[in-house]
């Protein structure tokens, strides 16, 4: 069972009782998809006081972010890493609860073991001393001093970006302001990640183990702007942690919270078309009846739901023509492994090609690498048994992959490239790992597309300069009123930290679009630098 239905409360029976006759309900706010997004929309709204309806079409809450149960084993089915923990515990402390307590949430020393095929291999941790030790015997003092001088740079950088990041952004002009200004002192444009790392070190493994995080953006850190330099300053600052239950588990959590604080969730109910009047959104149709609200959270695959739910007329600049021809973010193959075999190993492993920069030339390119890729294997046993079997593992494995490319057919290859990847495997310390395998499951980027992820980019639009801040889909959508965005499709970007932050910026902007002053527990309804509308309900 993925999740557990609210058919035991009254409540509840009251709504699917009503949705059964197709009565046309009505609601402050309609959240479309029970994603981290949408779930932690939903969680400060509710805080606010709003009445507030959350409608998933799949059978259970979480998107990708849900767990996958099978032959007694149990995976995450997409992240993995739940880092940077401060804008959760911001927004847990706003609805009165404590992230780490609700979550579970479990620190993981080492936070992961970076494994170079030019060889070494460092142990990511939030020990800086540490870092500064492992990095000074594999690369020399002039690479370690460089660590020390890349953790003060990104310390500023973060501190400078943070309102850049945390607040919305409408158009050329917001480009004249405090936050602009402030972030331009450390933005540096005209770099890459790669070419700002390569300012700071010699050693092309100790780029890489700066680097290689741009791959949370589904990006190349030779094309990802050099702000994202701060993403592996933030596991070095704050850590990585772990979900007990798995990442999957928080969604599960987050829905019963919801629940509890009054929230109606509905699974297994598509949204087939976001209402509108003129430009104003004002319901939903679903695939049982009709909901009425002046405010609409679209949590869907960006892509795919404003394809499939906003009419076409009232997307000039998000035609479907222009959404094909922006820019994608890569896609993963995946390999759910239930194993009768136990590994030492770390949580957290990632093997890095000895040809990183062709690796990544082949995604952006729309090839496949078929010799020496770079993979991710999360062993999360070693921390957490209860998640498969006594005596067994679940591994997840993950490979960096171009999104689905008409060039290539994985029914075709997926198992012949599943062989090179478990012997891949082999480099990380999971010796035999063939033998031990009772269970298993392949995922491709098609099989990614098939399930409404648009071209199968598991991470959304890309994040080059030319699709951030006002170029990115705006989080009250700019073509419409009242239909708002949370997710990786929206600004600030994916990745579960900047998700949470999407949804935060959303929630503020309706409530004061309400006219709404919520308590959030000293949590600021508004943006600093931002003039905050008047508080009567319009």
């Amino acid at each position: 069972v993925l999740f557990e239905p609210w058919d035991s409360e009254p409540r509840f029976r009251k709504s699917i009782e009503a949705t059964c006759s197709g009565i046309s309900m009505e609601y402050d706010a309609v959240i479309v998809g029970a994603g981290p997004g949408g779930l932690c929309c939903s969680l400060l709204l509710a805080k606010a006081g709003l009445k507030v309806l959350v409608l998933e079409k799949s059978d259970a809450v979480g998107g990708r972010t849900r767990l996958i149960e099978k032959d007694g084993f149990t995976f995450d089915r997409g992240p993995t890493f739940f880092h940077y923990p401060e804008i959760a515990e911001e927004i847990f402390q706003a609805i009165d609860l404590d992230v780490h307590e609700e979550l579970a949430l479990i620190r993981l020393d080492p936070s992961y073991r970076l494994i170079f095929g030019q060889g070494g291999h460092i142990d990511a941790t939030t020990d800086i001393d540490s870092m500064v030790s492992q990095i000074e015997r594999l690369s020399g003092p002039d690479d370690a001093k460089g660590f020390r001088r890349y953790v003060a740079d990104n310390r500023r950088k973060l501190r400078l970006s943070k309102k850049c990041l945390n607040t919305p952004w409408k158009g050329p002009s917001d480009l004249i302001s405090k936050r602009a200004l402030r972030i331009s002192r450390v933005l540096r444009p005209w770099r890459s990640v790669a070419s700002d790392l390569s300012k700071s070190f010699k050693d092309e493994r100790i780029q890489l183990a700066m680097s290689f995080q741009t791959k949370y953006l589904g990006m190349s850190p030779f094309h990802a702007p050099s702000l994202f330099t701060i993403l592996a300053y933030l596991e070095y600052e704050y850590g990585i942690f772990h979900p007990e239950g798995g990442m999957g588990s928080i969604t599960q959590k987050m829905a019963r919270i919801a629940e509890g604080m009054g929230v109606e969730i509905r699974l297994s109910e598509p949204v087939e078309q976001i209402l509108f009047e003129g430009r104003r959104a004002t319901g939903v149709k679903s695939s049982k009846t009709t909901y009425r609200a002046d405010r609409i959270v679209m949590n869907a695959d960006f892509a795919t739901g404003m394809r499939e739910m906003v009419p076409s007329s009232l997307r000039r600049k998000w035609s479907d023509r222009k959404i094909e021809e922006k820019s994608y973010s890569c896609s993963t193959f995946m390999l759910y492994l239930g194993v009768e075999h136990q590994y030492d190993t770390p949580h957290h492993q990632i093997y890095a090609s000895a040809d990183y920069e062709g690796n990544l030339r082949d995604i952006s390119e729309h090839r496949v690498t078929w010799e020496d890729p770079s993979i991710y294997v999360q062993n999360a046993c070693v921390t957490d048994p209860s998640l498969a079997p006594e005596g067994c593992s679940t591994l997840y494995v993950l490979v960096p992959i171009t999104h689905a490319h008409s060039s290539i057919d994985w029914d075709s290859i997926k198992h012949e490239y599943r062989d090179i990847v478990i012997s891949q495997m082999e480099k990380m310390g999971f010796h035999g790992v063939a033998e031990h395998i009772v269970s298993e499951t392949i995922v491709t980027p098609d099989d990614w597309s098939s399930s409404d992820i648009y071209k199968g980019a598991v991470f959304s639009l890309a994040h080059g300069l030319d699709q951030m801040l006002w170029r990115r889909p705006q989080n009250h959508f700019e073509e419409t009123q009242g239909l708002y965005l949370v997710g990786g499709g929206t600004h600030p970007g994916s990745g579960l930290p900047t998700i949470f932050e999407s949804s935060r910026i959303t929630s503020k902007m309706i409530c004061a679009e309400m006219g709404i002053d919520p308590d959030w527990n000293g949590m600021d309804p508004w943006f600093d630098e931002l003039k905050r509308p008047s508080l009567n309900p319009q």
